[in-house]
């Protein structure tokens, strides 16, 4: 038969873990639904920080809170606003700087897709930049095409100048630069004729891993590469719908 102290003890912790596990619950559906829709999540590398975050936050607040938890004890209602109040801080600056590094655009450019991260956009020239790309999503990421203007079908000399120094001395990417953004519908073409066949994905992957994500979108007749941080990934495209984007998915590209 329990004691009163640990009775009081189980009751609090119970109440404590309760929340937490509802705070925590709430918090994977944000990261891993909206801000890094799946499989964004793999590809940025935060599974395993979100992971851990969340697992500290539900466990060592309230297994804090079964330790100092005694009847009648003068100073619990400070120890648990004390606990509660780091609990808390720790897991709104984790969810901080989850937030500032997610995906915001998924960049057409050249012969791939980039996944631009909200804490690595080229600002410099962002009043250049169409009304509707000056301001970043909060919920998930936009495709758009990098276009970078050309005379006579040829890019300037000092353009292209620009952003060689820009990679080199920055490592910024013209896919980076808000001001050369524009409607995915305007790399159509381009996007048709670079995508890569969709058989060459046996070459890269396990066979039995590409039929299964295939027959779930028969759609799919081409791919192109998706370049992220931590892992690259592949963007299945349609081409008889004006290169529509099917789906990221956990694939291997070849470079």
């Amino acid at each position: 038969m329990l004691t009163p102290d640990m009775a009081f003890r189980l009751k609090v912790f119970g109440i404590h873990i309760f929340f937490s596990l509802i705070i925590t619950l709430i918090s994977l559906y944000i990261v891993f639904f909206v801000w890094y829709p799946m499989p964004l999540h793999s590809a940025a590398g935060v599974t395993k920080i979100v992971s851990i975050m969340l697992a500290s936050f539900l466990i060592i607040g309230p297994v804090l809170t079964f330790f100092i938890s005694k009847p009648n004890k003068k100073t619990l209602r400070f120890d648990l606003i004390t606990i509660l109040l780091l609990q808390i801080s720790t897991l709104v600056y984790g969810l901080y700087y989850t937030y500032d590094g997610r995906p915001v655009w998924i960049a057409y450019n050249t012969n791939s897709f980039d996944v631009i991260w909200n804490n690595n956009i080229d600002n410099r020239k962002l009043a250049e930049a169409l009304p509707r790309y000056q301001h970043v999503k909060h919920f998930g990421p936009e495709y758009v095409a990098t276009i970078i203007p050309k005379k006579n079908g040829v890019i300037s000399n000092k353009l292209l100048n620009e952003f060689l120094l820009d990679e080199f001395n920055h490592g910024i990417v013209p896919s980076q630069r808000p001001e050369l953004y524009r409607p995915l519908y305007a790399a159509n073409t381009e996007i048709i004729n670079r995508a890569k066949n969709i058989e060459e994905l046996y070459d890269y992957n396990n066979q039995t891993e590409v039929d299964s994500i295939l027959s779930k979108y028969p759609e799919a007749e081409g791919f192109l590469p998706l370049k992220a941080s931590a892992l690259d990934m592949v963007v299945l495209i349609s081409k008889q719908h004006d290169s529509k984007v099917v789906k990221i998915v956990d694939l291997r590209p070849q470079w």
